[in-house]
């Protein structure tokens, strides 16, 4: 029996998507400008450039499916000599309306999103008046602080401070389809936090809004506030079966590692490992991929290279992130079994050197390796639903309403 083991990388782009005019993101390309970043701005010891290296996504194609997604190689190599291609590679379109997580991850599992997000508008006091009043009186508060777009990490130096001094919790957005919700973890308490997150939850619904997002800190001033790993995200459900609820259904398992179970809304989830960080999520990655029985697909989320390093703008940040996550991947090439079928792949991208701090529309890599996988150049998937039903035929699925499973030759 197969298994099946996802290690998506949270917002790693391989360049601009064919409609990314219409967002604004024509020119954007995640790993194409780390690269650049990195042989421009990280030295060695003796004054030489650092290049990016990643020898072991090389390997299993990255720097291949870069090259055919952007139409030319990258500036420099990531996968340093003699290196020999041991993966199947492409990249995959985005078909669905935003380029936001949801629905990044929701078309990935077979449900492309054909409708509009609601968003708030970019502009002071950007929610409407009568939710706010609804949060006030529903969540018992003194009022509220924020109500804006803003970073989260900003916005808690900004307005920490006076959220402790009053207990009016920080509510605020992102171009992203969100309502995010800032409250310090003693001071406030984690779980007022979580209870007024699912009253948020019921009052966003009639403006189509994706998700409320817990966002707990700790810290005594605006010197020291550190966003905790608590972080709890309340995601609307997609309005179709996904691929995790027809394998769990057609009784195979998922163990979905980090914010995965939360992106489904707890749908279709056997097993929830949580984590937060690079380092906690590989562990929990791994421990999961020794767990998992035959019939089993493991999911795993890396959010930090999204959210600590895209919408930070930390192009160092992001590209020696890189690095740690490529350094550790052998040791779960090593876990794998023979039937077992590895993808990396992302769910959008986050350019650290595009303007603003907003997700970038771009293709994503579709790396997959396995003992039974010929290395070769695999035909461009149109939709990221291509890659669901290519895990669906493999675990032995039926085929699911949407994408094309990949043709291994």
């Amino acid at each position: 029996m197969a298994r099946a083991i996802i290690l998506l990388l949270d917002s790693f782009g391989i360049g601009h998507a064919a409609d990314a005019e219409r967002f604004g993101d024509k020119g954007a390309d995640t790993l194409g400008h780390i690269c650049s970043w990195m042989a421009e701005n990280r030295k060695n010891e003796d004054g030489s450039p650092k290049f990016l290296y990643l020898p072991n996504m090389a390997r299993l194609g990255l720097e291949k499916a870069a090259e055919l997604s952007r139409g030319q190689r990258l500036a420099h190599t990531i996968a340093g000599e003699g290196a020999e291609i041991s993966g199947a590679y492409t990249y995959a379109q985005e078909v669905s309306r935003g380029k936001d997580t949801l629905s990044g991850h929701w078309e990935m599992m077979g449900v492309p999103v054909d409708f509009e997000w609601g968003y708030f508008p970019d502009k002071p006091n950007c929610f409407p008046p009568e939710l706010v009043e609804a949060i006030i009186k529903k969540g018992s508060l003194p009022g509220v602080l924020g109500e804006k777009h803003a970073s989260g990490t900003e916005i808690i130096k900004e307005l920490g401070e006076e959220h402790m001094r009053t207990g009016k919790p920080i509510i605020y957005t992102s171009a992203d389809s969100v309502l995010q919700i800032a409250a310090h973890e003693t001071a406030f308490g984690l779980e007022r936090l979580y209870d007024l997150c699912k009253i948020c939850y019921e009052l966003v619904k009639p403006y189509r809004i994706a998700r409320i997002i817990a966002r707990p800190f700790v810290g005594s001033c605006a010197a020291d506030f550190v966003r905790t790993g608590n972080r709890h995200d309340y995601a609307v459900p997609a309005p179709e079966p996904t691929l995790l609820d027809k394998l769990t259904a057609a009784g195979g398992n998922v163990y979905a590692v980090g914010k995965i179970a939360d992106i489904f809304a707890h749908r279709g989830i056997t097993k929830h490992y949580p984590a937060a960080g690079l380092e906690n999520i590989f562990n929990a990655s791994s421990s999961a991929v020794a767990d998992a029985p035959d019939n089993t697909l493991v999911f795993s989320n890396f959010v930090d290279f999204d959210s600590s390093y895209g919408h930070r703008r930390n192009a160092l940040g992001y590209g020696e992130a890189l690095e740690y996550f490529d350094s550790r991947l052998p040791e779960i090439l090593v876990q794998l079994k023979k039937d077992d079928l590895l993808l990396i792949t992302a769910d959008h991208g986050c350019d650290p050197t595009w303007r603003g701090s907003d997700h970038t529309r771009e293709h994503i890599p579709v790396l997959f390796y396995g003992s039974g996988i010929k290395p070769q150049q695999l035909e461009p998937m149109p939709s990221f639903s291509c890659i669901g039903q290519t895990i669906a035929a493999h675990l032995g699925l039926a085929p699911l309403a949407h994408g094309t499973a990949a043709a291994f030759k």
